[in-house]
């Protein structure tokens, strides 16, 4: 597909994130309180205000009269497209009402951005098959890295909805109990080998209350976001047998403000990777359900410069969101509009592409450079971005930058 041209001229060039081919999502604020927004090009338009001004309609009562798109998301896939048709019929090279939309485009660099959507529930897998495959070796060698039950069930447990924050905010060294190998017993202390995980997070737009085909799973996944699954990693050697992650991913999740609608992604498919072992019918792709996005992780410390440390592409996964999701729902589970589920680290075949400094630095074994520093796993003061664009012909689908800066633990908050 090639670039749409739009009268903002910012949305033509190739390096914006957002053309017109995109129209991502978020709330912002700019002088008033938060508003549904559309990112296009170095512009944010105000859809709220096009709503209030009859200029953008998608059901009889107002559903961008509160600052989240969860309302949208109700109506569903046909509302989908006709907000995505209506605002390209606003902002298309030559659209006639041109004069009528202008007042409601704001400078994206004077905005502050917001929680894009209400997350009604996390849940983060475990569905990379690099990452697995990096972590088991670490942990278990070569031999008995991937659990038995991996090649056959994207694995995932239930995170915190509440720890989901939105790109820019602080993030707070977390306290909790420790024991290392060579230790006789557990301690509590701020962690030590806090990490970072690029993961792209899938929002699901649909409600179900049994279970759904892979391809069902996929009509009701409404759009994309960068996500951040801050990892406390040695309070969780300690703490995950036998039941898995608990506190060490309950400090922040972060995700990136513009929600990436499913239609602009979808010039953009790919299969899942060859399947060593044949999945059940029930998970079987019924087409390809990837994205070939380009994802980079930089580190700044502080008062430093940034350094590109791992870059890796979502079509590297070994489940799409929407096996994922199918999975999700096969012991009845109801989903809900907002939901939110982690894919996972996305981890490449190389190195340099490893989507956490646990791999990057082999759990702490092998420091990589940072500018004229080395980094095992996160220092006080630094700050992580995640990046991720879909590359078509002379324009990106771009997600905007994900950050978050770690500040250092508070004081004991047990201490007497």
């Amino acid at each position: 597909m090639p670039l749409l041209k739009s009268w903002i001229e910012s949305a033509n060039s190739p390096d914006t994130d957002f053309p017109l081919n995109n129209l991502p999502l978020g709330v912002f604020t700019v002088d008033d309180l938060p508003r549904c927004g559309v990112a296009i090009g170095d512009r944010i338009l105000d859809a709220t205000g096009l709503e209030e001004a009859g200029l953008l309609r998608l059901d009889a009562a107002p559903v961008l009269d509160i600052p989240f798109w969860n309302e949208v998301m109700e109506l569903g896939p046909e509302a989908w497209a006709a907000l995505r048709a209506r605002l390209h019929d606003l902002l298309r090279e030559g659209a006639p009402e041109q004069d009528k939309v202008a007042p409601f485009l704001h400078p994206m660099e004077s905005a502050e951005l917001h929680m894009p959507l209400a997350v009604a529930e996390f849940t983060d897998f475990y569905a990379g098959r690099h990452h697995a495959t990096n972590v088991g070796t670490m942990f278990r060698g070569a031999e008995n890295a991937l659990p038995p039950n991996w090649l056959h069930i994207p694995i995932g447990y239930n995170g915190r909805a509440s720890s989901v924050v939105v790109s820019g905010t602080d993030i707070r060294r977390p306290w909790g109990q420790l024991k290392g190998p060579d230790e006789s017993a557990p301690r509590f202390a701020p962690s030590a080998r806090f990490d970072l995980e690029l993961e792209l997070g899938a929002i699901v737009g649909q409600n179900s209350d049994g279970p759904v085909t892979v391809a069902e799973a996929d009509d009701m996944i409404f759009g994309y976001v960068l996500l951040n699954d801050w990892s406390a990693r040695d309070i969780q050697a300690w703490e995950y047998q036998p039941l898995g992650p608990f506190q060490a991913k309950a400090t922040a999740t972060s995700i990136s403000p513009w929600l990436v609608m499913r239609a602009a992604l979808e010039p953009f498919r790919c299969a899942t990777p060859p399947r060593e072992v044949p999945l059940l019918p029930h998970l079987e792709e019924p087409a390809p359900m990837l994205y070939d996005i380009a994802l980079e992780v930089d580190l700044t410390p502080e008062g430093g410069s940034p350094t590109t440390i791992a870059r890796t592409n979502y079509r590297e996964m070994y489940y799409s969101s929407a096996q994922q999701l199918a999975h999700h729902t096969t012991s009845g589970c109801p989903m809900n509009v907002g939901d939110l589920l982690g894919s996972g680290t996305i981890s490449g075949p190389t190195k340099d592409s490893r989507g956490s400094l646990l791999e990057l630095s082999w759990g702490g074994k092998e420091p990589i450079t940072v500018g004229n520093q080395t980094r095992s796993f996160l220092e006080d003061g630094d700050t992580i971005t995640l990046r991720g664009a879909a590359h078509g012909d002379g324009y990106r689908i771009g997600f905007g930058p994900c950050t978050g800066k770690l500040l250092p633990a508070i004081p004991d908050p047990y201490a007497r």
